[in-house]
């Protein structure tokens, strides 16, 4: 079960302390697009925009790694100034050990958020770096992974009962 268990389970990328982060000597976060930044095919909005603007003024390198198509991934990249790695393979970790190539990172200094299990913490955690689970921004979302996400919810549960009072970074 640990291959499907992130280090956290938060609400909202936005609720993450990168500042604490930053302290611990983190320096790159990849990051899933939809349902983790943004509502499923959403475009970056004002908030994504800021948001990884405030992160390169702390000192942090960022790639979103994505299953998309190139035009999906390009379009919120561009919009946020970061870097991308489309068709990715998820959960393989070929695209998590590219984007910490193109960081300058590695898996001691690099964290990936992301909001699905089979997919981005799978593959974070196969890749060896630190993983955290975010809850999906919207509930609409296509057909398998609605499926996944009813596979999803034994292994959050058994996530949060192995983790509870577990104080992480």
């Amino acid at each position: 079960m640990s291959l499907f268990f992130p280090n956290e389970y938060v609400d909202s990328t936005y609720s993450i302390n990168f500042e604490e982060f930053y302290k611990a000597g983190y320096r790159g976060v990849i990051f899933d697009i939809d349902n983790t930044l943004v509502p499923h095919g959403a475009p970056a909005d004002e908030r994504a925009i800021h948001f990884f603007a405030r992160l390169r003024e702390l000192g942090f390198a960022t790639t979103m790694v994505s299953n998309n198509k190139e035009p999906r991934v390009k379009s919120f990249c561009d919009a946020v100034e970061s870097p991308y790695i489309y068709k990715a393979g998820k959960p393989k970790p070929e695209g998590y050990e590219k984007a910490m190539d193109n960081m300058g990172t590695d898996k001691t200094n690099t964290l990936f958020v992301g909001d699905q299990i089979f997919t981005d913490v799978m593959g974070a955690n196969l890749a060896g770096i630190y993983s955290i689970l975010v809850k999906p921004i919207h509930p609409k979302e296509e057909i398998q992974i609605v499926l996944k996400r009813f596979l999803e919810k034994p292994i959050i549960w058994a996530f949060l009962l192995t983790k509870r009072g577990r104080k992480e970074i």
